[in-house]
């Protein structure tokens, strides 16, 4: 199985589940997804990712100026996007409950 669809159907979650605890600038949060685990995924993707989220509505931004470099937009969740990670995080967890079932009941558990 090609690890990148996976990667397109959780993206969103993922990059979510990333700014619960902090917020981030993009290389930051793409460096914390792959530090994650998600090797993977690509820079294309996370920026693309990060500004749907901002435009749904789910993410606020502000800059924070930098004395080496260009200013950093960094990214937060708001109460929507809080709202929409608890909804995605029961959805996820569910989906891989039964997906563990079925590898499980055909003798491919890990």
């Amino acid at each position: 199985m090609d690890t990148t669809q996976l990667l397109k159907g959780v993206l969103d979650l993922a990059v979510l589940a990333v700014l619960r605890e902090e917020d981030g600038y993009g290389y930051d949060i793409l460096r914390r997804l792959r530090e994650a685990g998600l090797e993977e995924v690509g820079d294309a993707s996370v920026y693309g990712t990060l500004r749907r989220l901002f435009a749904a509505g789910l993410l606020t931004t502000y800059v924070v100026p930098s004395e080496s470099g260009p200013h950093r937009k960094y990214y937060s969740l708001n109460a929507a996007g809080r709202d929409q990670l608890t909804r995605s995080g029961k959805l996820w967890r569910s989906f891989a409950t039964t997906m563990d079932t079925l590898l499980d009941d055909r003798g491919m558990a890990a």
